[in-house]
């Protein structure tokens, strides 16, 4: 709408002058602003064009988008008046709402998304607590839509603490995490069924998190 109203000004204008009506064009001065709000409000748009996107992969997408978002609403030495305004409402809207997401399932998918399996969008505490294997393979029961008897497993058929197959569990994850990662074009489901055959029932695993709609 911003866009609209900025490339059109001089037509708009012209075309209220010719008329009796309350509607009243912005002026040089709210103009000005808009097109400032404009360059913050674009990052907006990208994301609800990413996370709302039914022909790809979006729910590993969604914590990396919140961290780019953050970022771009922190206040700058050069913000005006309107602008701290603007970031500061907006910034903090959006951390009310982290409080109804289901944030463990969201970093599994990202872990398992070989876009941003290098995790940079969490903190480094974070980000090496999510890359265990364990974590992985069992999160909270609490996120997970399977009944609570039926824990989802990655390379164990049954449970086991026997260090060869913990040695093979780790093993898994290292080479997983070997892989370089993809562009933001190509598509993590894609790459999964490609190297399915090197990393077994990790690809499953992937392919469930990664199935998952945004909205769910």
């Amino acid at each position: 709408m911003i866009k609209c109203v900025q490339r059109n000004a001089k037509p708009l204008r012209d075309a209220l002058a010719l008329h009796t009506t309350n509607v009243a064009m912005p002026t040089d001065t709210e103009l000005e602003k808009l097109k400032k709000l404009e360059a913050v409000l674009e990052y907006c748009r990208y994301v609800s064009e990413l996370l709302g996107g039914e022909k790809f992969v979006s729910c590993s997408a969604v914590l990396p988008a919140l961290c780019r978002l953050s970022r771009v609403m922190e206040v700058t030495e050069d913000d005006t008046t309107y602008m701290i305004k603007f970031k500061g409402t907006f910034a903090a809207d959006m951390e009310g709402r982290k409080e109804k997401t289901n944030i463990t399932w969201l970093r599994v998918a990202t872990a398992l998304d070989p876009r941003f399996k290098d995790l940079k969008c969490l903190s480094k505490t974070d980000r090496a607590e999510e890359m265990k294997m364990e974590r992985l393979a069992q999160p909270d029961n609490q996120v997970t839509p399977e009944p609570h008897t039926k824990k989802p497993t990655l390379m164990l058929a049954h449970e086991s603490s026997s260090d060869e197959e913990e040695d093979s569990i780790e093993q898994c994850l290292e080479h997983y995490k070997a892989e370089p990662l993809i562009g933001m074009d190509d598509c993590p489901q894609e790459w999964w069924s490609t190297h399915e055959g090197a990393h077994g029932e990790m690809a499953r695993l992937a392919h469930k998190y990664l199935a998952t709609p945004v909205p769910s």
